[in-house]
Order: C-alpha cells, then sequence, then structure tokens
C-alpha cells in the first residue's frame, strides 16, 4: 500500500517531500523536461492533479507521466473526473474549509464506484484551503472561502473535525503558486493539537521555507510550481537532501 510505505518512510526518516504535477494543456510542451527534473531531484512520491484541465487528456498524459518515471503516483484530483488507472492510489479529498455540498461529498459520490472498481488505493483526506494575498484557483472554482490565518481556534477546529471524521491525512493548502505557505507557529499548534499526518502545499519557493516547515510539524510537503517554473533539478535536490538530512518525525 502506497500510504503505508510513505508512512513508513516518514517514521524513519522524517518529512517527506512530493512533487506535483498539473496535467494539463499548458504543461504538454515541458512535460518531459518536467519529468528530468522531478527524477533528478530525489522526490519521495509524485502527486498529479489540478484545478482546471481544459480538455480530454487528462489520461493520456498521466500514462506518459508514469513511463517515465518510478516513483509512486498518487492522485490529488480537482474533481471526479480526474481518476485513472494509471495511478496507484489517490486523496480522497474533502474540502471542509468550505461549505460547497459539491466538493464536501457529491464529487465523492460521483467517483466513488469508479475507484473502487478501478481498484485504486484510498486515502481519505480532509483538505483545508488557507486564505493568503492571492486567491487561489482553488477558491475560485470551489466557490468557496478559505479560512483565515489569523483564526488560529477555527483552524484547529476545522483540523480536529477531519481527523475526528475519520481522515488518515489533512492536507493544509495556500493554493498553487501561493505568495505566502502556511504561517510556521499556526503549523505548530495543528501539530501538537491532531495526531494524522499534516500535508502542506503552496507557497514552498526555497529551502529555508522546506526546512522551517518540516521543522515546524509538515509531515509532506508538496511542491509543484517551483518545478514548473525553473526546471531546475539542483533546485529541487537541494531542497529534498537538506529536508531528508534534518532531524524530524512530524
Amino acid at each position: 500500500m502506497i500510504f503505508d510505505k510513505l508512512e513508513r518512510q516518514r517514521v524513519s526518516n522524517g518529512t517527506q517531500v512530493l512533487a506535483l504535477i498539473d496535467p494539463d494543456a499548458k504543461n504538454d510542451i515541458k512535460l518531459p523536461q518536467i519529468m528530468e527534473t522531478i527524477n533528478k531531484s530525489n522526490f519521495d512520491g509524485l502527486l498529479v492533479g489540478g484545478s482546471r484541465i481544459v480538455d480530454d487528456n487528462f489520461n493520456k498524459r498521466l500514462s506518459f507521466i508514469k513511463e517515465n518515471t518510478d516513483l509512486p503516483i498518487v492522485l490529488f484530483p480537482g474533481d471526479s473526473s480526474q481518476i485513472s488507472k494509471e495511478a496507484e492510489a489517490i486523496l480522497f479529498l474533502s474540502l471542509l474549509s468550505g461549505r460547497n455540498p459539491k466538493y464536501l461529498v457529491e464529487e465523492q459520490v460521483i467517483s466513488a464506484r469508479k475507484i473502487n472498481d478501478l481498484k485504486i488505493e484510498v486515502i481519505p483526506t480532509g483538505y483545508l484551503l488557507l486564505k493568503t494575498e492571492k486567491k487561489s484557483a482553488v477558491e475560485m472554482i470551489s466557490n468557496t472561502s478559505p479560512l483565515e490565518m489569523s483564526d488560529t481556534n477555527n483552524i484547529i477546529d476545522h483540523c480536529l473535525a477531519a481527523q475526528y471524521m475519520g481522515n488518515k491525512l489533512l492536507f493544509l493548502e495556500c493554493g498553487s503558486n501561493s505568495n505566502t505557505s502556511i504561517d510556521l507557529s499556526l503549523l505548530k499548534e495543528i501539530r501538537n493539537k491532531v495526531t494524522i499526518p499534516i500535508m502542506v502545499g503552496g507557497g514552498i519557493k526555497d529551502k529555508n521555507m522546506a526546512l522551517s516547515l518540516a521543522e515546524s510539524g509538515a509531515s509532506y510537503l508538496v511542491i509543484g510550481s517551483l518545478i514548473e517554473q525553473t526546471l531546475d533539478f539542483n533546485i529541487t535536490l537541494e531542497i529534498n537532501e537538506l529536508v531528508r538530512s534534518s532531524i524530524n518525525v512530524s
């Protein structure tokens, strides 16, 4: 099981770093370079999914990704159309920071039978969108409001609810290509309250931020925009090696 393997690695080695690929047409030309960058960067796993996919080539791109990596592939779906037998597991997301039933339960019901038929490993995940200065694609598409990072009690209440609902993972999202990541003091408080692993995405721009997040309680870090924008494995390899060499078991 993919999640069990990642968890064993995390318990032994500390924070795991996952690459994120947006399988949309905008990345078609540079997808081979993205894969090369990822494969040279010593990531622990690979997430595939996006808020917007403008055509019907999701499976075609996922097949290409699978053919060009040995990393475990986990779907990070924007909706129920982003499900494929080419992946080994899926983050079964519920957008708990919002109150739009489409992303709380409706998309989940639509996708459940297909996931079952394809025998994809399911990782139940409480998904919380946090507010930054930049409005995220998730916020616009889901028509939901993110949680204010200054409202610590409200965020912790949502995190505990995600845990008590039986989720195996908590995903704290600041949005693709965000200017900032989660406030470190907030992350520490969440880590002190919840017992399930915490995944953090958005705003991870350099090795110092990655290391600070790992040391503040992130179990998993997700890096996507940095890969797309730089296509420089030296940057991501340095991040992964630094996080891996730090002593933390979050």
